[in-house]
């Protein structure tokens, strides 16, 4: 029986679980990225179907539980088969719970430009921006143009990005799910040490 919400501890998905999930994939590193991404493909549009907020989110989150059960000893003989079986309970927990809640970096800005004498809201604005500092400037850059401006300008604005990148708007979407999780991850690592 799997602990409570509230005692299991906070995983994160490291270099050697992901090699190891790769791995799992084929022992080609080329041909495992691609069989990962087209899994992840297929993990997207799983959601998508289901009628999920944010698709590429659940299904990075199978992947990651995947790679934390591999990580962990777990005996995985079909692995196709066990995305899926994983897909199926993060949709269920999804369903469950609808509003789960992560930082967003939507609310993070939101939270940034209405900085009175809150400390908390000091320290959350400190954290954003030396995290936003830390990243590479094309991330930095996607990141922000990606969520910046009001929504009906901003989708204009993210298919002028993705051109101007050279990808398409999915590939930037991907692109800006994995920095927001990383700079949400940083941000939340930041606020611990300041607490």
């Amino acid at each position: 029986m799997d602990p409570p919400a509230s005692l299991k501890k906070e995983w994160a998905l490291t270099r050697e679980a992901f090699d190891r999930l790769l791995g799992m994939f084929d022992m080609d590193r080329e041909r495992a990225g691609q069989k990962y991404e087209s899994a992840r493909l297929r993990l997207v549009k799983f959601f998508q179907w289901s009628g999920a907020i944010e698709p590429d989110v659940e299904a990075d989150e199978t992947l990651n539980r995947v790679a934390r059960k591999i990580d962990e000893g777990a005996n995985v003989y079909n692995l196709n088969a066990y995305i899926q079986g994983v897909a199926r309970l993060v949709k269920a927990e999804s369903l469950r719970n609808p509003l789960r809640k992560h930082l967003d970096i939507e609310e993070a800005y939101d939270l940034a430009a209405t900085i009175d004498e809150d400390p908390d809201k000091t320290e959350r604005r400190v954290c954003l921006d030396r995290c936003l500092g830390n990243l590479p400037d094309e991330s930095r850059e996607i990141i922000i143009t990606y969520y910046e401006n009001e929504k009906g300008i901003r989708i204009k604005c993210r298919k002028q990005l993705a051109t101007r990148l050279g990808i398409t708007p999915n590939a930037l979407r991907i692109n800006a799910h994995r920095i927001r999780m990383s700079l949400e991850t940083c941000v939340r690592e930041c606020l611990a040490h300041c607490s």
